[in-house]
């Protein structure tokens, strides 16, 4: 695993919309490639007064490395309107595709068995069965629960019931 914070190469804007396409200098995505588009809507709607200016498309447009690669800029650096390469590589990992190879990594991330991952979304084991077949698509809901339970383990404390072992219970000695 790479330990060196996250740095940004290139920046460019996506017409329509409030969307960059960053170029990272250390960061491989499972795609093979450095390049990502990242969607900014909600980190924009949610900042306030500070982040509002973004919403003008001028504005927007003026999107620029700063610090060295450390930041994104839409001020040369000088105000409130930037995003640190950290935070902008979560939002890019939150919005990376969760179909079914990620549904199975996540599985085996967790170590839990199949019923167990059922039972921890609150559905059946076939349902479960046809997300990770990849023949059903897993509601968006579900990915940003599957995804929380990687960052924050207390989640997946308070709701995994683990499974029963198979087979008879195993006699104690007398």
């Amino acid at each position: 695993m790479d330990t060196k914070p996250p740095g940004i190469q290139a920046v460019e804007t996506v017409p329509g919309g409030k969307v960059l396409t960053v170029t990272w200098r250390n960061i491989v995505w499972p795609d093979g490639g450095k390049r990502k588009a990242v969607d900014l809507d909600g980190w924009i709607a949610t900042g306030g007064e500070i982040l509002a200016p973004l919403n003008r498309r001028e504005v927007f447009e003026r999107a620029a490395v700063g610090e060295h690669g450390a930041s994104v800029t839409w001020d040369a650096g000088e105000g409130d309107l930037s995003i640190d390469a950290f935070h902008l590589e979560q939002i890019t990992r939150e919005q990376l595709p969760f179909g079914a190879e990620e549904i199975a990594a996540w599985q085996a991330a967790l170590g839990i068995s199949n019923s167990e991952a059922a039972g921890l979304l609150g559905i059946r084991t076939s349902t479960w069965a046809t997300y990770k077949a990849g023949t059903a698509t897993m509601p968006h809901a579900m990915r940003l629960l599957c995804r929380s339970t990687l960052r924050d383990p207390l989640t997946l404390h308070a709701w995994l019931h683990p499974a029963r072992p198979a087979g008879r219970p195993r006699r104690d000695a007398a």
